[in-house]
């Protein structure tokens, strides 16, 4: 039996996240320029996304660039927004095939206007798919999207527009980028790396997280199911006992 018939289907996770990690060390290991690392790892992109889409994950969130990643030198900066641009021409055929929307989450306006732009025409074209929602975060940090949250509640109370008292994890949820996603049930890290490096600490809270030492490039679709049959195999408790969850 295959690794994709050892899943159960009733057990997916309903929201994957993944933090693509290792193009530059991959690319380093094979005596490559950071940027041919980047560019294969838009493969396994692909390669994931149809595969989610296979086996009926309804929503993926990937890691794309974080507003860190501004300080990387220049020249892999551009490349990278170069990449992104030919990599939404490409896909939306893909995204189209496979009847997926395309979302972005992050400070969009920080991106250069081309990209921001053939983003926009992407998730304007793909809005009315509904297999799967993709979720690319993009000069994104978990940190700035609490504080634009905290400012924006803050407004509405000072503007008698809602309630102290009326604050709970619902009305944050509403503003939050995330407003229109369900909590993440697994977060898959590549690369050997073991951190969640600012990415969706709220909606992470009770998420299952995969480490693995896989470089992104080389992460496949086998790769995906593994986790996936980790995952699987885990006793998700949300405080409970584990006789809780037997009765």
């Amino acid at each position: 039996m295959n690794l994709r018939d050892q899943i159960d289907k009733n057990k997916l996770p309903k929201h994957l996240a993944i933090i693509m990690d290792g193009n530059g060390r991959w690319a380093k290991q094979k005596g490559f320029l950071r940027t041919i690392g980047h560019e294969n790892g838009t493969k396994s992109v692909r390669e994931v996304v149809e595969a989610c889409a296979e086996i009926n994950i309804p929503y993926l969130t990937l890691y794309a660039f974080s507003t860190e990643n501004w300080n990387r030198p220049k020249l892999e900066v551009e490349l990278l927004m170069k990449l992104l641009v030919s990599s939404l021409k490409k896909e939306i055929k893909t995204l189209q095939d496979n009847n997926i929307k395309l979302n972005a989450i992050g400070n969009l306006d920080s991106l250069p206007k081309k990209v921001n732009k053939e983003l926009k025409e992407v998730i304007e074209s793909t809005k009315n798919n509904t297999h799967m929602t993709l979720t690319l975060a993009l000069s994104y940090s978990s940190r700035e999207e609490l504080i634009k949250t905290v400012k924006e509640i803050s407004l509405k109370v000072k503007n008698n527009l809602i309630s102290r008292d009326d604050i709970d994890e619902s009305v944050i949820n509403k503003h939050l980028y995330t407003q229109n996603l369900p909590d993440v049930d697994l977060l898959i890290r590549t690369s050997g790396e073991q951190r969640i490096s600012n990415f969706l600490l709220w909606q992470l809270a009770y998420a299952e997280l995969y480490f693995t030492d896989t470089l992104w490039p080389d992460f496949t679709k086998t790769h995906l199911f593994e986790a996936i049959l980790n995952y699987q195999n885990r006793e998700r408790r949300f405080g409970k006992t584990s006789e809780q969850l037997k009765q």
